[in-house]
């Protein structure tokens, strides 16, 4: 049985992906594996959002090149310079689009004539629902995909031009997948998409995120249900209560705001209205909620004083969580030709302030936690022999960890309730 190799990068979305291809090979009969080591074809599945996410894939690339490793490279680098790749490293095996790697099968069997490619010009997300994951992330949390693509133009984002339209799955392809991963231990599953609150439009005609949560509230054996990537504008009342009402949906609500001044918001083509009610309402109907967030510093034609704006609007709503990027021009969005291009020294120190100005913030968000007995899932045991666990308001990878001193065996994706001892910016410490 030939065996083939897969390296992932990028986000979660890509990582779904990316067992979707390992699903894929399993199903016809190639042995998979994440140790390159073991084989010589490997699969380099890429991120092209910002420019040191091409670095980090092209990086790869030519160190398994150098291995002398047959590559074939996908995902979003691939759909992006499919052509430009081709030019500047040779001897790639092939490349493939990021709708295109249900095709891997028969790129696979063509590599050996020579280079192969295999990207739609027009790429349209359609998830393939008859291939079975092959998970890499096996543990206590999994993400499911529930749509993919993006129909919104954001003026830094290239997603929509290499991922296509909005496309959503259907609600019982969805929950069918999350029965299963509980069935396999999965306690908490994270629902992912371009923008997750606008599930359902395409298909049924109207935002369904609210019933596919009560649906998915229903499974037993499951722990937790988080949602990532929410959008200003479907941050309505029905979703609210029921994140509310739903007692497996974690009191998290993710929802990159990306700036606060309207000039600003205008000029990123996002949604352009006064922020402040809508957290209020957040808070009002979701009671504990932890609200994260994410601010671009440093697009085209932000001023002192729309930073400052920033500065105030943060000061004001004490975030939960947040994070902050600096703006990366990138080819093919209409902010690359946009002037004035702030420096990227300015940038830079327009993010150093934001982040100072968090800091304190989340310290002081914290600490209001000491004392206090919180369910936390359990991801794994430290080299020291600490227990590292989560809580319901942080996300995996992204968010802080509890560490936890205790005597008691505990085990990897059972949920229990800590007592908070202690805490700093961003982490906790614990005790069972």
């Amino acid at each position: 049985m030939k065996k083939i190799a897969l390296v992932s990068h990028g986000c979660a979305k890509n990582l779904v992906d990316s067992e979707l291809i390992l699903g894929i090979l399993a199903q016809n009969g190639y042995g998979i594996t994440l140790n390159e080591n073991e084989t010589d074809i490997v699969i380099v599945n890429t991120c092209s959002f910002i420019c040191d996410a091409e670095r980090e894939s092209v990086h790869t690339i030519l160190e398994l090149i150098d291995a002398g490793k047959k590559v074939i490279v996908t995902g979003c680098l691939a759909q992006k310079h499919p052509e430009e790749l081709k030019a500047e490293i040779p001897e790639l095996a092939a490349v493939v689009g990021t709708t295109d790697f249900t095709k891997i099968i028969e790129v696979i069997k063509q590599i050996d004539g020579g280079f192969v490619s295999e990207v739609s010009e027009k790429p349209e997300y359609i998830y393939p629902e008859n291939v079975e994951r092959q998970q890499i992330t096996m543990g206590s949390s999994s993400y499911i995909k529930i749509a993919d693509g993006c129909s919104y133009r954001c003026g830094y984002c290239i997603i929509p031009y290499l991922r296509g339209d909005y496309h959503s799955r259907k609600m019982e392809d969805i929950i069918a997948e999350a029965k299963n991963m509980v069935k396999k231990g999965v306690t908490e599953i994270i629902l992912v998409a371009q923008d997750t609150t606008g599930y359902g439009i395409d298909i049924y005609k109207k935002p369904m995120l609210p019933e596919l949560l009560r649906e998915l509230n229903k499974i037993e054996g499951l722990g937790w249900i988080r949602i990532m990537y929410a959008y200003p504008t479907q941050m309505k009342d029905d979703l609210l209560t029921a994140i509310a009402e739903c007692e497996k949906v974690v009191k998290y609500v993710d929802i990159p705001l990306q700036h606060s001044h309207p000039e600003m918001l205008k000029l990123m083509n996002r949604p352009s209205f006064d922020y402040r009610p809508m957290i209020e309402s957040i808070r009002k109907i979701v009671p504990d909620v932890s609200v994260r967030t994410a601010f671009i510093v440093g697009y085209p034609g932000e001023t002192e004083e729309h930073f400052e704006h920033l500065c105030e609007f943060v000061r004001d709503m004490k975030f939960d969580r947040m994070g902050v990027f600096c703006y990366s021009r990138e080819k093919g969005t209409p902010s690359y030709s946009m002037k004035p291009q702030v420096p990227k020294k300015v940038a830079k120190a327009r993010y150093e302030k934001l982040m100072e100005i968090q800091q304190s913030i989340s310290l002081e968000r914290n600490r209001k936690f000491i004392g206090k007995l919180l369910p936390c899932i359990i991801e794994c045991y430290s080299d020291e022999g600490e227990v590292i666990a989560r809580t319901q308001y942080d996300a995996p990878e992204i968010d802080g960890v509890v560490n936890i001193k205790t005597d008691k065996h505990v085990v990897p994706g059972d949920i229990e309730m800590v007592r908070i001892i202690d805490a700093t910016e961003y982490d906790l410490v614990g005790e069972i």
